[in-house]
């Protein structure tokens, strides 16, 4: 009798639990298929917002600028998005067509003559140019490579990238060959820190500098895959770690960044 009653409660629980756990079921499919919507059309409406508050921002400057007689919009119904993104283009491919000839070198060389005279003007000019020229010129290779850097201290990394190598007075005041590094902030990498950091203290990453960024941007959330071989990914080459004894090996044997090895520290403790 016992017997009975018992199964029969345990029916009874069955079923007031198997809707229950059905129902669970279609909310987390419900609540995954809502998510995956936002991971989908977030980065596009994203996009395609900020590419239209630019191409706005350029148009409402851009086409006033333009005669009446010559602004297409004058003999439209409708204005032309993207009007003004079509004139400054044509503009400065002009102006570059212009300085590649003498007279457009002459013209250059002559307003940065009477820049360079002015005292505060020609400090932000020459900034700005050169900040250019490094970025944009297509002989250069700032930012053209993603490296590991241990900073703010032994055991914490962090992605930077490789602007140059140190020359100058910063180079020969320092005994080792050391290279310049912008360690970028996140999520806005246009911020950061400029590094002379040793060359062989500096890890190299296979990873290509855009991926490096959009980790960078993404706090991690966006990590790109390991593209390196098997044997590759088995062997590592830095420590997350930090060993009293690993320090002083670095700073006897004069090393390069090292995996902690108990082998290594116990014939150091021995000597």
């Amino acid at each position: 009798m016992n017997t009975n009653v018992t199964d029969d409660t345990q029916e009874l629980d069955s079923q007031k639990k198997a809707p229950v756990e059905k129902s669970r079921g279609f909310g987390s499919r419900i609540r995954g298929y809502f998510l995956a919507g936002i991971l989908v059309t977030a980065p596009l409406g994203i996009t395609a917002y900020l590419a239209w508050l630019i191409i706005t921002f350029i148009d409402e400057r851009i086409t006033p600028l333009l005669p009446a007689k010559y602004n297409p919009e004058t003999y439209l119904p409708f204005s032309l998005p993207g009007l003004g993104l079509v004139i400054l283009m044509i503009v400065l491919t002009l102006i570059g067509a212009l300085t590649a000839g003498l007279l457009g070198r002459w013209l250059l060389q002559t307003g940065e003559r009477i820049l360079n005279r002015m005292p505060v003007i020609r400090s932000v000019y020459s900034a700005t140019k050169q900040i250019f020229e490094t970025v944009l010129a297509q002989q250069s290779n700032a930012f053209r490579e993603a490296v590991l850097v241990e900073y703010p201290r032994r055991g914490i990394w962090a992605i930077a990238f490789i602007t140059g190598r140190t020359e100058g007075e910063v180079q020969n005041l320092t005994e080792e060959e050391t290279v310049n590094i912008f360690l970028p902030t996140t999520p806005n990498p246009t911020s950061g820190f400029l590094l002379f950091l040793p060359r062989e203290e500096v890890v190299h990453l296979d990873m290509s500098v855009e991926e490096a960024i959009k980790m960078v941007i993404s706090g991690g959330i966006v990590t790109p895959p390991d593209r390196r071989s098997a044997e590759e990914q088995a062997k590592p080459q830095v420590s997350a770690r930090t060993y009293e004894d690993l320090d002083v090996l670095r700073e006897r044997e004069n090393a390069p960044i090292l995996v902690s090895n108990h082998g290594k520290s116990s014939r150091n403790e021995e000597t």
